[in-house]
């Protein structure tokens, strides 16, 4: 049984899925209605499911943790997947994507070697995100560093709230580095993607270009 808890913390609605621990679904926004129809389209159909009339432990610490990062505070992620409802490559490819830190990007393409699977698969599965904010998916970037897309779309609006989201996480990292997760992700300074949407005419023009 997957189990749903949906909870307003300040101003914003959280809410998870969750199956012995693990997230199944997770999703935030600013009505209690718009959290339940993102949760209810991510879940399995056939599973079996039902909500929470008073939050657990467990469940209250995953909506808390949603919460925080959503704020930016990622010192306490934590972020498990369930096995039994999130399918392979989908769970590999949301397992990658959750791993990369605050102030880092990875490439669809590196992203895919790590789940072993296809860049095509990393893209859908970015687009629909059915575990933010615990899968932060505007870190996901084109094999050149390019913003390419986000929430599914292209336009330019898209494109500027990603990249606003970016140039927020600057940490001031150098180089390359590997996150320890299925078997190795590359990650590299979320600078670097700046820099690139700098160099495609992102910032300072007003202009956003399609691709």
């Amino acid at each position: 049984m997957i189990s749903i808890w949906i909870e307003q913390i300040e101003s914003r609605w959280y809410g998870a899925a969750l199956h012995e621990g693990a997230l199944v679904a997770a999703a935030a926004a600013s009505s209690r209605a718009a959290v339940q129809r993102a949760i209810l389209r991510s879940l399995p159909a056939e599973a079996p499911r039902g909500f929470l009339e008073q939050g657990t432990d467990e469940a209250r610490a995953a909506v808390c943790m949603l919460a925080e990062l959503e704020r930016g505070n990622e010192t306490a992620k934590r972020v498990a997947i369930s096995s039994l409802y999130v399918r392979e490559p989908l769970r590999s490819v949301l397992l990658a994507a959750a791993a990369i830190p605050l102030g880092y990007v990875a490439t669809y393409g590196s992203i895919a070697r790590a789940a072993r699977t296809d860049a095509r698969t990393v893209g859908q599965v970015m687009a629909a995100n059915p575990l933010y904010p615990a899968v932060a998916c505007h870190r996901v970037v084109g094999s050149d560093l390019s913003l390419v897309g986000y929430g599914g779309s292209r336009k330019p609006t898209a494109l500027k709230a990603k990249l606003d989201r970016l140039r927020a996480e600057k940490r001031g990292f150098a180089g390359k580095s590997t996150v320890d997760v299925l078997g190795g992700l590359e990650i590299v300074p979320v600078e670097w993607a700046i820099a690139r949407a700098a160099k495609d005419g992102l910032i300072g023009t007003g202009q956003l270009p399609l691709w």
